[in-house]
């Protein structure tokens, strides 16, 4: 049981019974990864994958749950928070983030069941928990009814949302049409904006398992429900710097030589980590290595961070000029399984990136095999939900803002206090 927002929320990944058009003409089914809140029956966030969701995914996804979703062109008003049933006026506020949201609340999790699979149970996810605060529970094995509620969801989905869009393949061959994947035309950018726009419409729809004592007969929608306990437990919004994202990234530890820094075979250096070369980091229990976090999707650069400042260090692949494009771990496996295959050294960092570089060369058509690799890259790449990177800091910046420069103001957020309405006391 849980009495307020975000006591316990469940997360679970499926196959989403739709197929979306990747790049060049690639159909497939992408992962699903939603958070559902046990109190209001909230879908906090949703995030669609190509394929093989990661534990970088997951912790965007909590990423996602601690902003408020913004309303887009071409949404109808009736999804703003500003006309729903949700006390837009007084959490606003507390927290004017919400001034243009969606008409869908902001939960920070304070415990979240997860199952045993790989994606919830890594380190990257485990850390982000551990950097936002929040518990992690693991459900039993072989035991669903211990996440029932984010299963039921996934139900939910497949009922009202799924078979109403083009593609649809049903759960089995019984519910699906002759030919689903010819019938596919949203792209994933596209279904992923769908997705979240039929969230809305889901917090404002009754739901059966929402009931209230003092309300009997009467089911309450999502955001309902959310009005009724918020006014119980209050709110307490949570900031997120720029700088936390590369916190919810992958880590791994490396030494910075004079050549700079190896990650997989991928040589990475820049001018603002001379004075870190051949250093130690000051973390014994590393081994006096440095802690370098990437982007799975992205590791056309890495960040390095500095043990004096806790500043992050930016530093770029030293071939990406020969390349040119951003490219995901996988597509870098990839060019190296096609160097193995053809007899060559897959150790050779600039004969990989030949290769890479043709692979991402859009005018040219990917050898065979390929197709698959190039779409998801594309399409992971050009999902809408990858939080935006923060510009990179360069030393001289990081010891000039160590001298005290002067601060721009900062408006704190406040606090969500139930007991008072415009300074007096309810009772």
């Amino acid at each position: 049981m849980a009495a307020r927002p975000g006591e316990i929320v469940q997360i679970d990944s499926t196959r989403l019974d739709v197929m979306a058009v990747l790049d060049d003409g690639v159909v497939a089914r992408p992962e699903l990864t939603i958070a559902v809140d046990v109190t209001t029956r909230t879908i906090c966030a949703a995030l669609l994958r190509p394929t093989g969701t990661k534990g970088v995914d997951a912790a965007v996804l909590l990423a996602r749950m601690l902003v408020p979703e913004p309303m887009r062109p071409g949404w109808s008003q009736t999804l703003a928070m500003s006309d729903s049933i949700l006390p837009h006026q007084r959490l606003m506020a507390v927290d004017a983030r919400l001034e243009k949201a969606a008409a869908k609340p902001v939960i920070v999790p304070d415990t979240i069941v997860i199952d045993h699979g790989k994606v919830f149970v890594s380190d990257t996810f485990s850390s982000a928990c551990s950097l936002l605060g929040i518990s992690l529970q693991l459900a039993r094995p072989r035991t669903p009814t211990d996440k029932a509620i984010v299963e039921r969801t996934f139900a939910s989905i497949n009922s009202l949302f799924c078979q109403y869009v083009a593609g649809y393949t049903g759960s089995d061959a019984t519910r699906r049409g002759s030919n689903p994947a010819a019938e596919a035309v949203w792209t994933l950018a596209q279904l992923q904006d769908l997705l979240d726009e039929w969230i809305i419409c889901w917090q404002q729809r009754p739901h059966e398992g929402l009931r209230n004592p003092y309300m009997a007969g009467r089911t309450l929608s999502p955001n309902e429900s959310y009005a009724i306990a918020v006014a119980r437990a209050g709110y307490l919004p949570v900031a997120l710097p720029a700088e936390d994202y590369i916190e919810l990234l992958p880590a791994v530890w490396r030494a910075v030589n004079d050549y700079g820094i190896k990650v997989n075979y991928r040589t990475y250096d820049s001018p603002e980590l001379n004075r870190l070369r051949r250093q130690p980091s000051g973390v014994t229990g590393k081994q006096d290595l440095w802690e370098v976090h990437y982007d799975p999707y992205d590791v056309s650069r890495v960040w390095v961070r500095r043990s004096d400042s806790r500043r992050w260090i930016e530093v770029p692949w030293t071939h990406l000029p020969m390349v040119r494009a951003p490219f995901a771990d996988f597509t870098w496996r990839h060019a190296r399984q096609l160097l193995a295959d053809q007899g060559r050294d897959d150790t050779s960092e600039t004969a990989v990136a030949q290769v890479l570089a043709k692979l991402l060369r859009r005018s040219g058509k990917p050898p065979v095999g390929s197709e698959q690799v190039m779409a998801r890259t594309r399409a992971a790449l050009e999902a809408p939900a990858r939080p935006a990177l923060p510009p990179a800091r360069s030393a001289d910046a990081d010891d000039s803002e160590n001298e005290g420069p002067e601060e721009a103001p900062v408006t704190p957020f406040g606090v969500f206090n139930p007991l008072e309405e415009e300074g007096n006391p309810l009772w």
